[in-house]
């Protein structure tokens, strides 16, 4: 009888503790968070035009920690990725009056970090390395504190796993606030050689849009709350599947089908740019497609809208006999009459790309005001920095296109300087630019010398730094991942 009792209380005692537990546990996730989010997705916002409020004076080192590292196949062989990579932007939050960054990483982990110590807060680990950037959603119908702010993040599809698998999560949720997964979704096998997520997916009205690697734009449910089972998997519930690529663009580019942007949403429409040479537009109305461009060749970037109602698109030399570029469109045009201009750049083969632009586009446009000049900066592979006004045309002078049969106008040209190399995309933040390269970041500032003329002033620079990533800006401070397996914070000490 004794013995009874006394596994009954040890049972009690036990009982007890883990209720105990679970409730700490509770009330660390239910506590009153103060949170802001500032940067929300890559390249800042919905419109893919935002960079952080202000850029430094210096380029000191205020603090770094390093990241990691993991191993990930690269053309063949395996590979040790340090650090982070393309496009590697971070998140920024605001949460009871402190900063916190959300970066991926090479060593397979998604991790929250204190902007002002680097310390990691958590990290979530995926089955493989981490190249794009995340998207942090509200979710305002959140039943639990856990499910309120989400981080919405992709992969390489996984080291361990084989493309034929038929279960390949490489699209997850995490929760801002505890670091735990809320859901995985299944990137299906298409005719697309990948299964991997590089873009960064918009949620609007509740609604996740992302294209993802495998050619495929899903529209689906992000709430963890309302997960059904598909594939034999609990998942996301997903609204609709659109193919992006056709017949003909498998008879020009093979299996090389991906598509790595994020969305951009402009009027209603969300477009994407593909790497079949195509840009598609979707109508948040009707809910289908009902907007196409060609361009041929690949687009692996991003597209920011402009204030006019436009979007800059970063064009690789690729399956095109002509030059890369950036391109404006304007979509509410006819097909004949949507390009504004094109801006070539040089064909220079640069490692294994043929020339043009991996990165993407950046503009001023949320930092000026209609009395101000709009300018657009962009770094091509080859380490041509360059500042055009994207809302002016120079006279009298025809370029080009991709194609090269097409001719088109030309964006007046405000500054080009020659930095190394890179695949990042440079930020523009009111004056300053910052561009990250294969060897170093530089910071620049643009001065205006007399009307309608201007100077690029290189103000400070850190060599030896080999960058494929994005950084972003706050009060005065860089925050940009390196592939030496560090994570930096650069300002004045």
């Amino acid at each position: 009888m004794k013995r009874i009792y006394k596994i009954l209380i040890s049972t009690f005692l036990l009982t007890f503790l883990a209720n105990l537990v679970i409730f700490a546990q509770n009330q660390e996730v239910k506590t009153n968070n103060e949170i802001e989010i500032l940067i929300s997705t890559f390249l800042g916002n919905e419109s893919r035009n935002y960079y952080g409020n202000k850029a430094p004076d210096k380029l000191d080192t205020i603090w770094k920690i390093y990241l990691g590292e993991g191993i990930s196949p690269a053309y063949g062989k395996e590979k040790v990725w340090k650090g982070a990579g393309w496009t590697g932007q971070p998140l920024l939050v605001r949460e009871n009056n402190k900063l916190f960054l959300i970066q991926g990483a090479f060593d397979y982990n998604l991790k929250k970090i204190n902007a002002k110590s680097g310390k990691i807060i958590w990290q979530y680990k995926f089955d493989d390395i981490i190249k794009g950037t995340p998207t942090i959603w509200h979710n305002k119908n959140a039943k639990i504190p856990e499910n309120e702010y989400i981080i919405i993040q992709g992969s390489r599809f996984g080291y361990w796993n084989s493309l034929d698998d038929k279960y390949i999560p490489s699209l997850r949720a995490i929760s801002y606030i505890t670091g735990k997964e809320l859901w995985r979704l299944n990137v299906k096998k298409t005719d697309s050689y990948s299964r991997d997520v590089d873009g960064s997916a918009l949620v609007l009205n509740n609604t996740a849009y992302l294209a993802l690697e495998n050619g495929i734009f899903t529209v689906f449910d992000p709430n963890p709350t309302n997960q059904i089972m598909l594939d034999g998997k609990k998942q996301p519930k997903v609204y609709q599947e659109i193919q992006y690529y056709t017949k003909k663009d498998m008879e020009l580019h093979g299996n090389d089908l991906v598509s790595e942007s994020s969305p951009t949403l402009l009027n209603d429409r969300i477009y994407t740019l593909s790497g079949t040479g195509r840009i598609y537009g979707y109508n948040m109305k009707s809910k289908k497609n009902d907007w196409e461009f060609y361009i041929g060749t690949d687009m692996n970037g991003s597209a920011p809208a402009t204030d006019d109602g436009c979007l800059l698109i970063p064009i690789e030399k690729q399956y095109m006999p002509g030059p890369g570029g950036v391109m404006k469109i304007n979509p509410s045009k006819p097909k004949n009459e949507r390009v504004v201009w094109f801006y070539p750049t040089k064909n220079k083969k640069w490692y294994h790309w043929e020339g043009g632009i991996i990165g993407s586009v950046s503009c001023n446009d949320s930092y000026v005001d209609d009395t101000e000049n709009h300018f657009a900066v962009f770094l091509d592979v080859t380490g041509e920095l360059t500042v055009v006004d994207h809302q002016s045309i120079e006279k009298k002078k025809m370029v080009l296109g991709p194609d090269s049969l097409t001719k088109y106008p030309t964006p007046k040209l405000i500054a080009k300087v020659q930095i190394p190399g890179t695949i990042s995309t440079p930020i523009m933040v009111k004056d300053k630019i910052i561009a990250c390269t294969d060897d170093g970041i530089f910071l620049y500032q643009l001065f205006q010398t007399k009307k309608n003329k201007y100077n690029l002033e290189l103000i400070d620079k850190v060599s030896g730094l080999e960058i494929d990533a994005t950084p972003i800006v706050w009060d005065g401070k860089v925050y940009i991942a390196v592939r030496d397996g560090y994570m930096y914070c650069f300002g004045s000490k």
